[in-house]
């Protein structure tokens, strides 16, 4: 069937073009618009009403369908008492009808619009972040690759946020899922790929969601540095290592940082027999806050039990302990250390051996075996060298009992030491101490091998004292902030903080009888009769002392009975000549027997003493017990 033609005047376009340009129509147009903007700018209050009775027609409706249908009745009625009272009161409709008007043109006000989504300065930084994870997230044989050159950034990152600056807050990215999230390289490619466009000088958080291939970016803020040392509201066994982020842990303690006081996520490490963790282990660069650490931790054990201190280091850190209640001993010499450790090391089988035999009886455990005794050696490493070099037994070694048996006997190891001398640490304490912290500045490579795991934030760009990684266990990796406890002998340490830690020391131990502490031993001259015996200072021997002629300037005096504290000295002499006794003769053999007259729980370090007889004729005290006597030969 053929098409008919159309019209003529249909066809022919060109009279319809000269009457849509003629000048008659034009001014018409101009006309209309300009009656039409008049009409807009007159009629705007009103059209403003309108529009706001609309909408609270809209917001009635709404109310009322959301409204269920058994208190409909009750809202009608009480609509309705409404209208009535404004209808019987005088001038009542008028000035409904005001107050609806009013209502009207100010819901119908025009509002200015919000700004949504980045501006484009954050567009550019967003794809140019896109583009930069293009090569790592993108596979070649792909349909539809989520990262692409010039693609579509917007499909890739589901949110993100700026801060004022205009610098990137938080981002939340998907990834494909052939992506190797599960290898740790290709997880600290992307980071450190997120790091450096995102903005370095900043800490970031990454959280991988494997489930939902996904990866969320976190800035951090700051760890505070302003919390001192003072008491923490925990429970016994529970000691404060430092403080965290608040989304790390479901617990926060009061604290009072500089004058005010908040509330400030811990880390809680849990001791004693049923503790997962019972030992703990800190390494970092030197001068990064291992003794601080340590000292706040010796500070908050002292509130329930018994600490020993070596200081291998040699520095006196701790001699704001020394005389303390609950001290037994601040040891930095080698023989000291061989004389604590070894004391310790029987004090845990003794603790082992009496909870044993009152189980056995149906009893309590006694009451000496559970008050918490805490042994914290600050870098035994230097004195294991020194033990090398003068051919004796390495003190790590008496650490082996109460690393492996003092969860049952309520004894604490705390070993800290430098990542330079970390390989000379014994096995033991590698094995036992599952508690871990890394202090100062360290790569990610020393962080996993400290603490097992990685961690799961950029390193800080200014790292202050105190400032690091801590993991308990098989938990994960937390940011950490050690509260500040400086030595307040130090002369450096500000007036606030020194009063900080002097009110947290316990106070000074004082003998039984009540009487001050003695002058050090002077070549054997009995000393003044009021002067006592202090159970931490050299012991005077020229008190009731029976010394008898030496016949060498090669002889040793030594101790044949543990002192006590207001209980005499008895002093007995041996000489290495010809056809003397050796240390470990009958005469060692029968003073053995009166060191343990004194009982297990003798205090080993300072509540004995050892006068040692040099070759130039004038004797030195020596502080230790009988066996570090002969250790010292």
């Amino acid at each position: 069937m053929a098409r008919r033609p159309l019209p003529r005047i249909l066809t022919n376009s060109a009279p319809l073009a000269r009457m849509a340009h003629s000048a008659s129509l034009a001014r018409s147009r101009q006309l209309a618009r300009t009656a039409a903007d008049s009409a807009s700018d007159v009629f705007h209050p009103l059209i403003t009403i309108g529009r706001g009775l609309r909408r609270l027609g809209a917001a009635g409706r709404g109310r009322w369908a959301e409204t269920p249908r058994d208190q409909r009745g009750p809202l009608a009625f009480f609509v309705g008492a409404c209208v009535l009272v404004v209808w019987l009161v005088p001038y009542g409709p008028l000035l409904a009808l005001i107050g609806v008007m009013g209502a009207g043109a100010w819901a119908g006000r025009e509002r200015t619009p919000v700004a949504t989504g980045p501006s484009e300065a954050e567009t550019e930084r967003l794809r140019a972040l896109y583009e930069a994870l293009v090569p790592y997230l993108s596979a070649e044989g792909d349909p539809s690759p989520l990262y692409a050159h010039g693609g579509d950034w917007e499909r890739a990152f589901a949110e993100y946020a700026f801060d004022d600056a205009g610098r990137l807050e938080r981002l939340l990215l998907k990834y494909p899922a052939y992506f190797t999230d599960g290898e740790d390289r290709s997880r600290v490619r992307i980071e450190q790929v997120l790091y450096a466009k995102a903005g370095r000088g900043r800490e970031y958080r990454f959280t991988w969601d494997e489930l939902a291939n996904q990866l969320t970016l976190t800035v951090l803020d700051a760890l505070p540095v302003d919390i001192a040392a003072q008491r923490f509201v925990t429970s016994p066994g529970e000691t404060v290592l430092g403080f965290t982020d608040p989304e790390s842990v479901q617990r926060t303690l009061p604290v009072t940082g500089g004058e005010e006081t908040r509330d400030a996520p811990p880390v809680v490490w849990r001791t004693g027999q049923r503790s997962t963790e019972p030992h703990l282990l800190v390494l970092g660069q030197p001068g990064t806050g291992a003794t601080t650490l340590l000292r706040s931790i010796a500070l908050q054990a002292l509130q329930h039990g018994d600490v020993l201190v070596i200081d291998g280091g040699g520095t006196g850190e701790y001699g704001c302990l020394v005389g303390r209640h609950g001290v037994l001993g601040v040891e930095s010499g080698l023989a000291g250390a061989l004389a604590t450790l070894e004391w310790a090391s029987h004090e845990t089988e003794r603790r082992l051996i009496a909870g044993n035999r009152a189980r056995q009886a149906g009893d309590a455990a006694p009451d000496d075996t559970r008050r918490p005794l805490w042994i914290i050696a600050d870098r035994p490493t230097a004195l294991s060298h020194v033990a090398v070099a003068e051919g004796r037994d390495d003190p790590q070694q008496w650490l082996q009992v109460p690393l492996r048996h003092g969860r049952a006997a309520q004894v604490t190891v705390v070993v800290a030491d430098q990542f330079e001398t970390a390989e000379l640490l014994s096995d033991p304490v590698r094995a036992h101490t599952k508690a871990r912290v890394v202090l100062g500045p360290a790569t990610t490579e020393e962080v996993r091998a400290v603490l097992g795991a990685p961690p799961h934030t950029t390193p800080p760009a200014q790292v202050p004292p105190g400032r690091g990684y801590a993991r308990l266990g098989s938990a994960s990796v937390l940011r950490l902030q050690v509260p500040a406890t400086p030595d307040p002998l130090d002369d450096a340490t500000g007036p606030a903080h020194r009063e900080a830690v002097l009110a947290l020391l316990p106070e000074r131990t004082v003998p039984a009888d009540g009487v001050g502490p003695t002058e050090p031993v002077n070549g054997g001259k009995r000393g003044d009769a009021d002067t006592a015996v202090d159970a931490r200072k050299p012991v005077d021997v020229g008190k009731q002392v029976d010394t008898r002629k030496q016949t060498d300037a090669d002889k040793v005096v030594k101790v044949g009975k543990v002192v006590q504290v207001g209980k005499a000295v008895e002093v007995a002499s041996s000489a290495r000549a010809d056809g003397a006794e050796p240390d470990d003769g009958p005469a060692a053999a029968d003073a053995a027997p009166e060191a343990e007259e004194t009982g297990p729980m003798a205090e080993p370090v300072g509540a004995s003493a050892r006068v040692r007889t040099e070759k130039g004729g004038e004797p030195r005290v020596i502080k230790g017990s009988v066996e570090a006597v002969r250790a010292e030969r």
